[in-house]
This record gives C-alpha cells, sequence and structure tokens, in this order.
C-alpha cells in the first residue's frame, strides 16, 4: 500500500497552546483585526471581523470564540498559542500567514484558500473544512481529526510528520502531495482514488 494512504501508523501529536491562565477582554478599540496589530493574552466572543483586512496583524496566547473571519482577508500575519473554537473562516483568505500551536475547534473552514501558510503543531478538530484551498502550504505536526474536506486542495503542498483521522478526503486535488502523511479510519480508499484520478488511472 502507497506509503501515503497506511493506516494504523502514529505520529507526533501537535504540542498544545501554551496558553496564559488569565485572559482580558478583547477590545475592539484596540485588538481589532488590523494591520501591523499585536494582540496578546485576549479573549474574543461572538466577535465579527468579516470582510476585515489585515496585514501583519500577530495574536499571541488568545482564545477565539464564535468569531467571524468570512470574508475576511490577511496577509503575512501569525496567530500563535491560540485556541479558536467554533469559529467561522468561510471564504477568509489568508495569504502567507502563520499558525502556531493553535487547536481549531468545532470550526468551519468551508472555502477558505491558504495560500504559502505555515501550520506548525495546529490540530483541527470536530469542524468543517470542505473546498477548502492549501495550497504551496507547509505543514509541521499537524493533526486533522473528524473533518469533512470533500473538495480540499493541496496542490504543492510540503507535509511532515501530519495525520488525517476519521476524515472524509474525497475528490481531493493536489492528493500527491500529500506523501508521508499517515490516514487512519475512513479515508484511505477515497484518497487512493484521488490518487489514481490524478495519475490518469480509468477504473472500467
Amino acid at each position: 500500500m502507497p506509503r501515503t494512504m497506511r493506516q494504523g501508523g502514529s505520529v507526533k501529536n501537535p504540542a498544545a497552546p501554551r496558553l496564559p491562565s488569565r485572559l482580558q477582554p478583547a477590545e475592539m478599540w484596540r485588538d481589532a483585526l488590523q494591520d501591523d496589530a499585536v494582540v496578546k493574552h485576549v479573549t474574543y466572543a461572538g466577535t465579527s471581523f468579516a470582510g476585515a483586512h489585515a496585514e501583519a496583524f500577530e495574536a499571541e496566547g488568545c482564545r477565539f470564540e464564535g468569531v467571524r473571519f468570512t470574508g475576511a482577508v490577511m496577509r503575512q500575519s501569525q496567530i500563535s498559542d491560540s485556541v479558536l473554537d467554533t469559529c467561522d473562516f468561510a471564504e477568509l483568505k489568508a495569504d502567507d500567514v502563520s499558525l502556531v500551536r493553535c487547536t481549531v475547534s468545532g470550526s468551519r473552514v468551508t472555502g477558505s484558500s491558504w495560500k504559502a501558510a505555515t501550520f506548525r503543531d495546529v490540530r483541527f478538530e470536530n469542524g468543517k473544512a470542505d473546498h477548502a484551498l492549501f495550497r504551496e502550504c507547509k505543514f509541521y505536526g499537524v493533526a486533522f481529526e473528524d473533518v469533512p474536506m470533500h473538495g480540499a486542495d493541496f496542490q504543492k503542498s510540503d507535509m511532515h510528520n501530519v495525520r488525517f483521522e476519521n476524515c472524509t478526503l474525497t475528490d481531493v486535488g493536489g492528493a500527491a502531495s500529500l506523501r508521508g502523511v499517515v490516514v487512519q479510519g475512513p479515508g484511505s480508499m477515497e484518497l487512493a482514488l484521488s490518487l489514481a484520478r490524478e495519475a490518469g488511472i480509468v477504473f472500467d
């Protein structure tokens, strides 16, 4: 069986976010998603960043709960040591963005675009990522757990220590870029079919 589809393998779990014990409520006059902002140790609850544009935004040690990033544009930004819970990233455009030691839980990543992004020690769990674009991205120590990913695209991405567990992987683009990942539970056959399709193999 090709290495990309092996089951039952083990990979190192992503490092957990280093959140401080106490967080302050975010203040929009100071902590908004905007150019060159540096935000530390705050909680965003039900905040809407829909349609916002930000370059060189940095968030460290923060909690995002029910935050809407729908239609937002982020460039050369970083979120680190943070928890993003039940957030909506639909139609987000994130170019050259980094997520470091983050947990993305119960969140909608459907239709978002991550170009040349870096994910290091990130756990995606119990969310949705159908038709998400992860093109030219770098993944280091990343786990996708119970995340439907129908039609997701990984063209020209690099994978290091990456696991897909109980994920739907039908019609995945750039399947050849998933070389070396571990697939656990359902999803291996779907990925095999995507690989065959990219190789021009037709089953009659």
